[in-house]
């Protein structure tokens, strides 16, 4: 049997395994949307803050972006940029940026094809996206393989599963088996067909882009004009660091903006690879692209909905393989918060690991970023949910583990009640010296929510525990997401919808045929 097989055997999920279910189902926190209530930390002083805007202007006038497309060329010159067609290279002065960030929303929404799960993206919104992007799948059953349609559709059903993911991301692993021209269209129908949750589409070109944008508005049965005025779906515009836009970003990005859809113009910028290794030069390079692209929105439609994203971390100057989770990649995530915030656009980073095994690594690094990310007022924390291996790797063990992180997180930025009641003076008098609470009426009327829940840790003692079997976190974690699949329940899709998706996949198939789409 193959590993595809041994996969579909062995997680198949939905609803076909609800009469097997027998045991109560996993306890998680409702979904709700999650508010940092508290203030973000500020690691750099203002005047800081403005010595990396006055470099990433000059970065901006004096050195420029380089971009594949004629098209931008023709944007950027029609608003009084420099432009150098031979070299390829646009520079634009304080003025144009200016103008740009004036028109820039500080909040926008995305609404799936649930409305009740409606994401408000900025001010002290915060939203955590499942893993985008790797090429590899592991599992503690059937090991490292490669990227495929059956695991991809078991993690949009684990996204979907659990509501401490809010939003999916742009393929959470690629199917390598279906063509690289089409297979988007399965991994957007695999998403509106396995959960209700807003994505991230690709856009690596106009085509792909369109795709998702037609896709989506069809699974909420509005016109692509409606969506534009109540966006969808989001996309991210990765910058070629150092200092170059291609082609196929640019068109993916033009396309987002021109129908109202968000994209998160995110620089990829590792200290050391693609910029100087001190942390200011590599923020001022960071924030020179972020916002040549935030420009760039604005240039094609004023008022497009925006995001400053931010990835930026360092390599191991022993290797140089990419590093995350560490003090600069957390200094990083703070500081590239304040920018944001000085811009008023919402903020996008991520809590990556490098860490090739879901261990005590993977998690010291993932919570060490997670950290950075809330305390540095992101709004959305990307890739928060299943990224193992610098990326390479998604992971099901992994996903587990996060969704116990962000939990924490979401508990700890629930604010705290210090009304009379909660400060007990009365239920304090009732217990004497020396007695306990846990009788007491106080407790009794909290016991059930007074604390976190967790899904994955075990507070038993060690006795309980070896006669449970002794089981460590990752033994749990691979249990947990067998359970969570087998509690999964398919999204009702109406099947006039479910049917005209699945025509308009088939004429795009046909239509790009063999070409790009």
């Amino acid at each position: 049997m193959n590993t595809a097989s041994k996969a579909t055997e062995r997680r198949s999920g939905g609803r076909r395994n609800r009469a097997s279910r027998g045991r109560a189902p996993i306890q998680q926190m409702p979904w709700h949307s999650v508010q940092n209530a508290y203030a973000p930390m500020e690691l750099a002083r203002p005047e800081q803050i403005e010595a990396i805007h006055d470099t990433s202007l000059r970065i901006l006038s004096e050195l420029g972006i380089r971009v594949i497309s004629t098209r931008v060329m023709d944007i950027f010159e029609a608003a009084g940029a420099k432009v150098d067609r031979d070299e390829g290279t646009i520079r634009i002065d304080q003025e144009l940026v200016d103008e740009a960030l004036r028109t820039v929303p500080e909040t926008f929404t995305l609404t799936g094809r649930n409305p009740s799960k409606k994401l408000t993206i900025g001010g002290r919104g915060v939203t955590f996206g499942l893993v985008a992007g790797p090429p590899n799948v592991h599992d503690c059953i059937n090991g490292r393989r490669p990227g495929n349609l059956t695991d991809y559709e078991n993690f949009i059903r684990l996204a979907h599963h659990f509501n401490a993911i809010n939003i999916i991301g742009n393929q959470v692993t690629a199917p390598m088996e279906l063509p690289a021209n089409n297979r988007h269209l399965d991994t957007y129908h695999a998403n509106l067909r396995l959960s209700d949750l807003s994505f991230h589409c690709t856009a690596i070109g106009q085509g792909r882009a369109m795709d998702g944008i037609n896709m989506m508005a069809i699974a909420r049965g509005i016109s692509v004009a409606e969506m534009a005025e109540d966006p969808g779906l989001i996309t991210i515009i990765s910058v070629n660091s150092p200092r170059l836009l291609d082609g196929e970003m640019a068109d993916g990005l033009i396309a987002m903006a021109e129908n109202g859809q968000p994209v998160s113009v995110t620089p990829f910028t590792l200290m050391g690879a693609m910029t100087p290794v001190s942390l200011p030069a590599a923020m001022a390079q960071q924030n020179a692209e972020a916002l040549f692209g935030v420009v760039l929105t604005q240039l094609v439609k004023p008022g497009a909905p925006v995001m400053y994203g931010a990835f930026t971390s360092n390599v191991d100057m022993k290797s140089g393989a990419p590093a995350f989770g560490t003090p600069e990649n957390t200094k990083a995530n703070l500081i590239a918060g304040q920018l944001a915030r000085r811009y008023k656009i919402p903020y996008r980073t991520s809590n990556a690991n490098a860490s090739n095994a879901v261990d005590l690594q993977a998690a010291y690094e993932t919570s060490m970023a997670t950290w950075g990310a809330v305390m540095g007022g992101a709004n959305m924390v990307y890739h928060a949910a299943g990224w193992l291996e610098g990326g390479l790797t998604a992971s099901y063990e992994k996903l587990i583990l996060d969704v116990e992180i962000i939990q924490n997180m979401m508990e700890m930025l629930r604010p705290i009640d210090f009304s009379a009641d909660e400060l007990g003076f009365d239920a304090i008098a009732d217990v004497p010296t020396g007695g306990h609470f846990f009788g007491s009426s106080h407790t009794l009327e909290r016991y059930e929510t007074a604390f976190y829940s967790p899904i994955l840790s075990d507070w038993t003692n060690h006795g309980a525990w070896e006669a449970a079997g002794a089981k460590d976190a990752l033994t749990r974690a691979t249990e947990l997401w067998q359970r969570a699949l087998n509690e999964y329940q398919e999204p009702t899709l109406d099947p006039a919808i479910a049917e005209e998706l699945t025509t308009y996949i088939a004429h795009r198939k046909e239509e790009i045929g063999a070409g790009e789409p």
